[in-house]
């Protein structure tokens, strides 16, 4: 992996992690793809409540675990948020076409590894994983696979947020 094309975010807090996610937001553009890995309890519901509050999302993000996606509005764009936690095959991710129905939007897809082979191979993988010995912090990892996603990774690094691994 290029490490010119992944920064490491920290935060400390619930909060601080939405506030993450809404600064994330406003990096955004229709037809994004963010895959959201960790492990359960590392913060990726959390980070989908921040980028819908910075999308401006019109009804609280939660995680969709039962209805696989759930399409929120009243922002600048729409925001799909998707969660493959239930499934079990590749041809099960496949058979939900989520890059195609979120191409107006922007799509958050947890537990990506269910179905890698079936989602966009250019994406932003945001992995979050829980820090030994402090509850509340994550450690969260941003790559950008393909070009069209280095803007992101240079926005947060323009506002301060991540540093360059």
């Amino acid at each position: 992996m290029n490490t010119a094309n992944r920064v490491v975010i920290t935060t400390t807090t619930g909060a601080k992690t939405r506030a993450l996610g809404r600064r994330l937001a406003r990096l955004l553009r229709a037809g994004d793809v963010l895959l959201l890995q960790g492990p359960l309890g590392a913060g990726k519901t959390t980070l989908a409540q921040g980028i819908g509050a910075g999308l401006k999302v019109d009804e609280p993000v939660r995680s969709p675990t039962f209805v696989l996606m759930t399409r929120h509005e009243g922002g600048a764009l729409p925001l799909y948020h998707a969660d493959l936690y239930r499934l079990e095959t590749v041809e099960e991710v496949e058979d939900l076409s989520l890059d195609e129905q979120a191409a107006d939007g922007v799509l958050l897809v947890e537990w990506p590894e269910r179905g890698l082979d079936a989602l966009p191979a250019h994406h932003l993988l945001v992995v979050l994983e829980p820090v030994p010995d402090e509850p509340t912090s994550r450690r969260i990892t941003v790559v950008a696979v393909g070009d069209r996603y280095r803007r992101v990774l240079d926005g947060l690094l323009a506002a301060g947020l991540a540093d360059r691994v």
